[in-house]
């Protein structure tokens, strides 16, 4: 590029083929530069917390008073990197270009003061109001001796400097680091712009504060609604003011809530400029900022309707009382659930006032989303209207415990009190910690196991050899010792328990398949467990299918499910576990596995055994055992299994238990109490409804997949070694490859093995196996269940950690 003209202005585009446009100056070149394929998007998407920026391409002025080959590489740099790039040799070109170019980025040649005063042009550049986004870098000499300062620049308005280095890659690094560093955070602040707008234009009154009270800002809404103007509130350190008509306690417990990071919302008196009190609705949010500490609060505030013009004798009654109604802190605490639906209205109301609902709940009974919960809140909502204060506080806690989606889940005691349940929880009912880091764990998509060679040739019911058939005589019944089979069968009890069971219940006569199919179906499913997990390997799936077929053989049950609902629970019983890793969901989450990524980290396990199954099984005519099912019984029994597979799975644990017992536990309960537990009629409308069948099976497969503590004590103690070694052994590898420990307390060195069984039966079983047995009639279970209780509570008292106590 020439330097004839004082003015000349030389604009540089890179298209998207590397290439110079012809509109483009002759500026020199370094030689070819192939720009960078990450670069050339013309918009890039950029986070800014939940706000999504789109990134034009970035704009660089290059102002240098001459060609050099420091100059040239930047040009060459900005080919490179595909950024748009203009050149100007004098400050008034500089000047000129900026106001109508506006760029992002403006490298500035400050080593030859006899050609313009750098400093100078930078000062005239930042006069210009839009330039307050842009970054300018001064291009220095290397320094000859001693170091100089930076002030003079800073002062003058660069943001950095970059001493002189001509070297190609030296120059792009410097961009690189440029665009992703200080041009792209001030992309995000100028959508702050975008932000202020909103607050602006809101109809609802928002003052910003500091962590020490001192208003920041406050939107046009607040000055309208309390009389001050902005400019008085910010000119000098005011604090926000403060009625007198909120009481001490709940002025700290506001101040509480937001020490500890938690919004608060609830009713407040604010107080206007004419020293008039107006009582509001408020959500304070307290937000984190610079040292991790919560450097601001964003109050936004709605009068309660214009209700302080006509107050009401109730308002006035609840302002007097405001004391003795807690306001509440929004937090996701789990909140104890119950068996009994009456607790729900036993609780003291910490809702906040009533007034509430006037505001909150309008736009409820706007939706016109007419979903099952909708109609209930409208329902609770139109009743509030007529109803004495404390029915209104009652119902507006209802509400709030049906906007949870944790409707099923008891109340945990903090980590410290009871840590075995809490890892529990979150290992069994979470998806896991997000983890962003470079560790993953990937469960490869690996090739399917085929049967093994020597089982090519599947024996028949008939030949099965004497030991095992010898082992399987009392596989009728509760007591059954499955570990026995597990060694008479050399680790493959599914398929020989398999065989005898689905010929009980005549499994083939209803798929109308061969029993060699079904043979060959139960060895690959077999063999598609990992026989190296010490718990979730085929005989857990073979003790799954027992449970299943004894559960199947109840009155009640037998009464609930037809011929396919018991063909479809003893498939789901064999296949709920196939392919497992040894690995909880939430371990699987964290370590970014293909199959978390494959199923959004949802239900990720039994999705994966429930899919898989069917890809066994269809793949080979040899083992298909639903060749010969008419099309639309195959898609029933297939939704049926798919179903229950999915029941297995923690997270909606307490849900499932909690909808039997409200849609089948009680109705039953209610004919007893009613005299008419004879009545048949009455009995089947509520044991064979569609809703209610799948509730039978889920809980029946439920209580089958964790019947472990309920097995006699022998069986139990096996149980609970071989499922406390699975988790030691994901705790030692989440600690090796760096990832969060989900279920600390299961540490080898230091787990207290009876004290998980404590947590466990406390949290999980007993509530459930209640339900099931009021169903059901098991007492042989529920006897079970409290011997091992006692069994492992005797062991803590002990304070012994091991399965069993040391021999005498």
């Amino acid at each position: 590029m020439g330097c004839a003209s004082s003015f000349h202005i030389s604009d540089r585009v890179v298209n998207h083929s590397g290439k110079e446009s012809e509109d483009s100056q002759n500026c020199p070149q370094p030689g070819h530069i192939k720009p960078s394929n990450a670069c050339q998007s013309t918009l890039t998407e950029v986070r800014f917390g939940p706000m999504k920026l789109y990134e034009d391409q970035l704009q660089v002025l290059l102002v240098f008073a001459k060609d050099d080959a420091q100059s040239n590489s930047f040009c060459g740099a900005c080919e490179r990197a595909g950024f748009r790039c203009n050149v100007a040799r004098t400050p008034e070109a500089a000047l000129e270009s900026f106001q109508e170019k506006k760029h992002d980025l403006i490298i500035m040649d400050h080593r030859h003061s006899r050609f313009f005063d750098a400093e100078a042009l930078c000062r005239s550049i930042r006069a210009i109001s839009c330039s307050q986004n842009t970054v300018i870098v001064a291009v220095v000499k290397r320094p000859d001796r001693e170091e100089a300062t930076v002030m003079p620049l800073i002062s003058a308005g660069f943001n950095r400097r970059y001493v002189e280095n001509s070297n190609m890659m030296s120059c792009y690094n410097e961009l690189i680091q440029l665009h992703h560093g200080e041009i792209r955070a001030q992309i995000k602040l100028r959508a702050c712009n975008a932000v202020f707008t909103a607050l602006e234009q809101s109809q609802e009154a928002i003052e910003i504060s500091s962590e020490d009270h001192i208003i920041q800002y406050v939107n046009p809404a607040y000055e309208c609604i309390m009389g001050y103007q902005r400019g008085e509130l910010l000119k000098e350190n005011t604090e926000v003011p403060k009625s007198e008509q909120n009481k001490p306690d709940l002025l700290d417990n506001i101040s509480s809530c937001l020490r500890r990071g938690k919004e608060w919302q609830g009713v407040y008196y604010a107080k206007k400029k004419n020293g008039d009190s107006v009582q509001q609705n408020v959500k304070m949010t307290p937000v984190v900022g610079q040292g991790g500490k919560i450097r601001h609060c964003v109050s936004v505030n709605r009068p309660l309707n214009d209700h302080n013009k006509t107050e009401k004798p109730c308002e006035r009654v609840q302002a007097e009382s405001q004391t003795d109604i807690q306001q509440f802190c929004k937090h996701k605490d789990r909140r104890k659930g119950s068996l009994d639906v009456r607790s729900t209205t036993s609780r003291g109301s910490d809702a906040g006032s009533s007034q509430r609902r006037y505001s909150s709940m309008a736009r409820i009974h706007s939706m016109t989303i007419e979903a099952p919960i909708t109609k209930v809140i409208n329902i609770i909502n139109a009743a509030q209207e007529s109803s004495p204060m404390p029915v209104a506080e009652a119902l507006d806690r209802v509400l709030e415990i049906l906007r949870t989606t944790e409707l099923y889940s008891p109340q945990l005691g903090t980590k410290e009190e009871d840590p075995h349940t809490n890892d529990l929880v979150g290992g069994l009912m979470t998806d896991g910690l997000r983890r962003l880091s470079g560790n993953e764990y990937i469960l490869a998509t690996k090739q399917l196991h085929h049967i093994p060679g020597h089982l090519t040739t599947p024996l028949s019911l008939n030949d099965i050899p004497p030991c095992i058939a010898q082992t399987m005589e009392n596989e009728d019944s509760w007591d059954f010792d499955i570990f026995s089979l597990e060694s008479a069968t050399i680790k493959r009890p599914l398929t020989y328990l398999g065989l005898k069971i689905f010929s009980r219940f005549g499994v083939c006569e209803f798929l109308s398949c061969p029993e060699a199919t079904l043979r060959s179906w139960l060895q690959i499913i077999e063999a598609n467990y990992h026989s190296s997990n010490s718990y979730h390997n085929s005989t857990h799936a073979a003790d799954v299918l027992h449970a299943t077929a004894y559960f199947l053989c109840k009155e009640r049950v037998k009464q609930s499910l037809d011929p396919i609902d018991e063909v479809a629970a003893l498939i789901a019983a064999a296949v709920h576990d196939v392919d497992h890793p040894g690995r909880t969901n939430s371990f699987l989450c964290n370590a970014g596995s293909e199959l978390a990524i494959l199923y959004n980290d949802t239900a990720v396990l039994e999705s994966h055994h429930a899919a898989l199954a069917f890809q066994i099984t269809t793949r080979d005519d040899k083992c298909n055992i639903f060749k010969n099912m008419e099309r639309n019984e195959y898609r029933t029994l297939r939704q049926a299994v798919i179903d229950m597979v999915l029941a297995t799975e923690m997270t909606k644990h307490f849900e499932h238990v909690n909808k039997f017992v409200n849609s089948i536990n009680k109705p039953l309960a209610a004919l007893e109490e009613n005299g008419d537990n004879g009545d048949e009629d009455s009995v089947k409308s509520i044991l064979t409804t569609p809703e209610n069948r799948i509730l039978v099976k889920r809980m029946l497969i439920k209580c089958a997949d964790i019947s472990n503590p309920c097995r006699p004590l022998e069986l139990c103690i096996e149980w609970a070694g071989r499922i406390s070694e699975e988790y030691f052994a994901q705790t030692d590898e989440e600690k090796q490859q760096g990832l969060p420990v989900v279920m600390p307390v299961f540490d080898r060195n230091t787990c207290s093995i009876p004290k998980s069984q404590i947590s466990f039966i406390d949290y999980f079983i007993t509530d459930m196996f209640d339900a099931w047995d009021a169903f059901a009639d098991l007492p042989n279970l529920m006897q079970h269940l409290d011997n091992n209780f006692r069994y492992w509570k005797s062991l803590d008292e002990k304070k012994l950690r091991s399965l069993r106590p040391p021999p005498e």
